[in-house]
């Protein structure tokens, strides 16, 4: 499978860690051209340091999904640095204020919006862009939560914004699945992330580890095997879904 997606442009919003990081190095290692982006880049630097001394083909762009130029400019960077795109994979996220609702902050409801929602839909926008002009459609996979589904408690500017998610993939498939771009949405369970310690160390074990089939939590990994699926030729039928990677989690609902 090394080479499977060999000749595919691959641009990976949130590349900086965790799912996005592993997103980006599976697709360099099956032979896609990988534009990593996030708002650090000093990380982004050493991994696609690390990817081209693999051998593979990467390089970056510093952006925040939030600002509309920034989305732009990094689908650009995509374009010039390897004259098209193919795929899109939407992994930048936050945790942000975990709160109880009486007491969040409206700066921290609109950064959760701004960064988990907003910005997928900045990413489907100018990525779906450079798919149409290039004529050759596409796959964008967005990733969400198992609190698109599951809420918790203090966490309601989270989980409003990947509930949100599951309507923009749905309604982003239904307008350019004709068009020849399939857009799906991957919703990770527990998953051994820095966000996902972040969020223990404020909510505690009862609410971020809810109970999972397989008794364990995922990795980076294997939601990236995920979205990698969901962006190959063996998905061609499959758009406009939700792929839960979460260890039996949301049957517990």
């Amino acid at each position: 499978m090394s080479g499977e997606m060999h000749g595919k442009v691959v641009l990976v919003a949130g590349a900086s860690s965790g799912i996005g990081r592993a997103t980006a190095e599976l697709f360099a290692a099956r032979g896609a051209s990988v534009l990593l982006a996030a708002r650090r880049g000093d990380e982004l630097s050493k991994i696609v340091g690390r990817i081209v001394a693999s051998g593979g083909n990467a390089c970056f762009s510093v952006a925040d999904v939030s600002s509309a130029a920034d989305v732009e400019a990094m689908v650009a960077a995509a374009i010039k640095a390897f004259g098209r795109l193919d795929i899109c994979a939407n992994a930048a996220g936050i945790g942000g204020e975990l709160a109880p609702i009486v007491d969040l902050s409206e700066e921290g409801w609109n950064k959760s919006i701004d960064i988990n929602l907003k910005g997928a839909f900045l990413c489907i926008k100018y990525a779906a862009r450079a798919m149409l002009a290039g004529g050759h459609g596409g796959a964008i996979v967005n990733v969400g939560s198992l609190a698109s589904f599951r809420p918790f408690a203090n966490g309601a500017a989270y989980g409003s914004a990947k509930h949100g998610m599951v309507g923009l993939t749905s309604c982003a498939s239904a307008e350019l699945a004709p068009q020849g771009i399939r857009v799906n949405l991957v919703c990770p369970g527990v998953i051994d992330t820095p966000m996902h310690e972040q969020a223990r160390e404020v909510l505690g074990d009862d609410l971020a580890l809810p109970p999972i089939h397989l008794g364990r939590i995922g990795k980076p990994q294997e939601v990236a095997r995920a979205i990698a699926y969901l962006c190959s030729d063996e998905s061609s039928f499959v758009t406009g879904t939700t792929l839960m990677i979460d260890g039996g989690g949301a049957s517990t609902l």
